[in-house]
């Protein structure tokens, strides 16, 4: 079995960043099939563009833009691109940067997919601070790094303890994230008081019923804005948007910059 020690990825990596440790990089892939193999380090992989198919001894992901997956080190997959052009963002973390900041190496084991919207837009913050790679670039992704960590933990270790709502109202938002719902019509759906949902909400999503919502139509926007096929106007209706100025106003509330400046962050 192949093993890619550190800044390694099957492709043509664009562009790699070294930031005290992590090891960031840009790759497009360009192999149709890459058999089992393993990395030599823990890292995440951010789907910017294109699809991908990846498998492990566990699970098949067919992933898409906006696809999150972590993969703990030495975890063997394999590969499969579709034709079209595909596009990974990665972020490389050698087990001494676990050690250096005193964070529990097996905290989170083998590979897994990541669909938190929270947890999925700091890692486009940390796309974005690629991009712009200053003096400030650095300090600001082991930041969100460790933020992101933290929101891992504490949802793990709440996996067991969360009651049947909570999976199921996730579900349902993905699904449905364009719809317009009451707290009375999910508590309905849900067969809980709204008064607990409400209150609820909270401890186990680390926001409200509303912004957790605003995230899903903002992550899937970043989806559709790499395909630079669709119009601001265009992408905001099919994200559930009343209008593009709404859409406008809450990307740069979440990412920090807006729509069309991200587009063109895409193409550094």
């Amino acid at each position: 079995m192949n093993t890619l020690y550190k800044g390694e990825f099957f492709g043509q990596t664009n562009k790699t960043l070294h930031f005290d440790g992590l090891i960031i990089t840009d790759t497009e892939y360009t192999h149709s099939y890459v058999d089992w193999h393993y990395h030599e380090n823990a890292y995440f992989t951010f789907l910017i563009q294109g699809n991908v198919v990846e498998g492990n001894k566990k699970e098949i992901y067919e992933c898409s833009a906006g696809t999150l997956l972590y993969h703990q080190w030495e975890d063997p997959h394999y590969n499969i691109k579709p034709d079209g052009f595909t596009r990974g963002f990665h972020i490389e973390i050698p087990r001494k940067w676990f050690e250096n900041l005193n964070i529990s190496k097996n905290q989170l084991e083998g590979t897994f997919n990541i669909k938190n919207p929270e947890v999925k837009l700091l890692m486009y913050k940390i796309f974005k601070e690629s991009k712009i790679d200053d003096s400030s670039s650095e300090i600001s992704t082991h930041q969100l790094l460790l933020t992101i960590f933290s929101q891992l933990s504490t949802h793990k270790s709440k996996v067991e303890k969360k009651p049947v709502w909570v999976k199921q109202i996730d579900e349902l938002l993905h699904e449905s994230y364009t719809e317009k719902f009451s707290l009375t019509e999910l508590s309905q759906t849900l067969d809980i008081h709204p008064i607990h949902l409400s209150r609820d909400f909270h401890k186990y999503f680390n926001c409200n019923l509303g912004d957790y919502i605003r995230k899903l139509k903002i992550n899937q926007s970043l989806s559709f804005l790499t395909a630079n096929e669709k119009s601001l106007t265009e992408i905001a209706l099919d994200c559930g948007f009343a209008d593009q100025s709404h859409f406008i106003r809450s990307f740069k509330e979440n990412i920090g910059i807006t729509p069309l400046n991200y587009r063109k962050i895409l193409k550094k």
